[in-house]
């Protein structure tokens, strides 16, 4: 037992006095002669021995009367040692896209606002945040509408960066009880390998389930082209059971366009088929209904206006592989001799393309640094019988690069950069048997620029990047057989390709991506993307015929949206939501350290409100004195 106000006890030191008073009024009685009658003696022998056992138990009733008051002013309490420490509560919410299941007919992030609403008190100050937000040292009663209405986000923090944010909202005191409130339904992809939870705190995990567990949702689309008046537009589905089939839309704009079933295999996946017209601009969204989550219902997409690639190249030999390469449906192909070459027409181009030039003028080399300085692609082939030092003039202001010793032993292709920008999504894995390209005579070179491909002894074959390739070796026939190689289609096209980021058919919110739209801004001008309701400012770069746009942390929400220049639609775009939080797969929390895992939200709050409570028995004792009072009158009114 333990007392508010100690310092009352030493009061009980009074109970000597009621004690020194009592024994000063035990009188010694003195002998008086009287006549000798027996029974008179008799009588007053017993008046006082009744007398005598009336005060003892007056004075142990007044002692323990007078105990139980101090007691009482005391206040004794039992509580844990928890109950008597300064608690500080910070509750983390799930607010992702996977807490949208369905439990009784309430979303998992409604039913736990409303818990949380419902046993919060609403006078304690603790700390909430969710995936974005945070409401640091508030009560309930201030944010409860936020929390009614509060969005889903696509973004889900780990285990270890919620124990991170919630160092960041708890004091530094060490005399404080540290309380973290866990509430989410715990998908696996919280946890890493390491993850641990910090011991020096009350970690409490309050998992939520949905009962329905399985969840279709709509995770790509990918264009296939067909014939010259048809595209296939490929749509592929997950979740789904192999004894259904669930009905998918296709909607250019607010138009429907097609209906078709999507029938899963055995492992949840399904893949749909849509025939589309080629060569017509849509503003797609796919759109199915299912009963798990919402967000992953639809899928945005966008199919524009095919904008070529300009491409010059400035030969010094026949170079017809480049029509074969750049062909007139994706590509604009102008090809010029040296002494042909207009450098004017070098302004308005996306690639220019150096093929086994002798030597590099001067004054070419000038315009060409102006082309890179703004944003254009450069190939660079040499010759046998390159002027080195014409090409060494140019290369030097290019990521240091420059043409050394001529290696005349023939050498192989040995050697691909998988992981290059250059080969992104070409292969699927890496080729054990591929027919390598053979070199006569090569190059070395010495550069920043990165290898995409090695010739045997670690040689360059090629290095490029950033707009910015260079071979080290002539590409003729009677040096190498590159030209018919199937390398150099991926090569030559991805090359050009890089040189004008369109935009694809979607794109991932969160995800940061680069775009170029063609465009000639003013010096005051800028693009600005919306859609209705909702617009923002990208961040850009402006090229002397196009603008670069590149999205990361906008947009955040999901849809078609039109890329406007002084209020003329340019361009659209469609951002979706990754779908990273469709798979309804869950932590087995009951394993994890340092924490304690609670049914509910409604449990949790009994259980802390247990810990600290704090039992007073004050009114006990006041009681005790008053049957104290009361017996005292008693004894004083009927024992004689």
């Amino acid at each position: 037992m333990q007392f508010k106000h100690p310092e009352i006890l030493w009061a009980l030191f009074l109970l000597v006095i009621p004690v020194i008073i009592h024994l000063f009024q035990l009188r010694r009685f003195t002998k008086t002669p009287f006549t000798n009658v027996a029974m008179l003696q008799k009588v007053v022998s017993e008046s006082r021995k009744s007398n005598s056992l009336k005060k003892w138990l007056l004075l142990f009733t007044r002692l323990l009367l007078l105990a139980a008051i101090i007691i009482a002013f005391a206040q004794p309490f039992t509580a844990m040692v928890t109950a008597l420490k300064e608690k500080e509560t910070v509750v983390y919410l799930d607010d992702s896209f996977s807490m949208q299941a369905k439990d009784n007919g309430l979303t998992l992030l409604e039913k736990a606002v409303q818990d949380l609403i419902k046993n919060l008190d609403t006078e304690t100050n603790f700390s909430l945040f969710t995936n974005e937000r945070t409401f640091a040292d508030i009560r309930i009663k201030d944010i409860q509408n936020m929390l009614l209405s509060l969005p889903y986000s696509s973004k889900q923090l780990t285990l270890d960066e919620i124990d991170l944010k919630a160092n960041t909202l708890f004091s530094t005191s060490n005399s404080t009880t540290k309380n973290l409130i866990i509430i989410s339904d715990f998908q696996q992809r919280m946890i890493s390998d390491d993850a641990s939870m910090d011991s020096t705190q009350n970690t409490y995990l309050v998992p939520l389930r949905a009962r329905e567990t399985q969840n279709v949702a709509i995770d790509s689309v990918f264009l296939d082209e067909g014939t010259t008046d048809q595209e296939s537009l490929g749509v592929l589905l997950s979740g789904g059971s192999e004894d259904g089939n669930l009905p998918i839309s296709l909607y250019n704009g607010q138009d429907l366009i097609a209906k078709t079933a999507a029938k899963f295999s055995a492992n949840g996946t399904a893949k749909v088929v849509f025939s589309i017209p080629s060569n017509q601009e849509i503003n797609g969204r796919l759109s199915i209904l299912d009963n798990g989550l919402g967000y992953d219902n639809s899928f945005y997409f966008n199919i524009n206006a095919k904008e070529k690639i300009k491409v010059v190249a400035v030969t010094g030999s026949d170079s017809d592989y480049l029509d074969r390469l750049y062909t007139n449906d994706e590509f604009e192909l102008k090809k010029f001799t040296l002494n042909q070459l207009d450098y004017s027409v070098l302004d308005g181009q996306n690639v220019v393309l150096l093929d086994n030039l002798k030597a590099i003028p001067n004054n070419l080399q000038s315009v060409l640094r102006t082309f890179r300085d703004n944003g254009g692609t450069l190939i660079i082939a040499p010759s046998l019988e390159s002027d080195l030092s014409s090409y060494n003039t140019l290369l030097a202001s290019l990521e240091a690069t420059r043409y050394m010793d001529t290696v005349t032993a023939a050498s192989q292709v040995t050697s691909i950069a998988y992981g290059h920008p250059l080969y992104h999504n070409v292969f699927e894995s890496e080729v054990a048997n591929f027919q390598y390209p053979t070199v006569k005579e090569h190059f070395k070179m010495q550069s920043r620029l990165p290898k995409i491909l090695s010739l045997e002894g670690g040689d360059a074959f090629l290095s490029g990047g950033d707009g910015l390739y260079i071979f080290s070796a002539s590409l003729e026939q009677e040096n190498t057989n590159f030209k018919n190689s199937p390398l150099i289609v991926p090569t030559f096209y991805n090359m050009a390709h890089s040189s004008l980021q369109a935009p694809g058919l979607y794109h991932t919110l969160g995800s940061s991506s680069s775009i170029d739209i063609t465009a000639n801004l003013g010096n005051d001008d800028i693009l600005q993307v919306s859609k209705e309701g909702y617009e923002f400012i990208p961040l850009q770069q402006a090229f002397p015929n196009r603008v670069r746009l590149t999205f990361d942390q906008n947009p955040t929400e999901d849809g078609i949206y039109a890329i406007r220049q002084n209020g003329r639609s340019l361009k659209n775009i469609s951002f979706n939501y990754p779908r990273k939080e469709s798979q309804l797969q869950y932590l087995d929390v009951d394993n994890l350290p340092y924490t304690t895992t609670q049914d509910s939200i409604a449990s949790l709050f009994d259980r802390l409100e247990a810990d600290s409570n704090i039992t007073a028995y004050w009114k006990w004792f006041v009681i005790l004195a008053l049957l104290l009072a009361l017996i005292e009158v008693i004894i004083q009114k009927f024992v004689t």
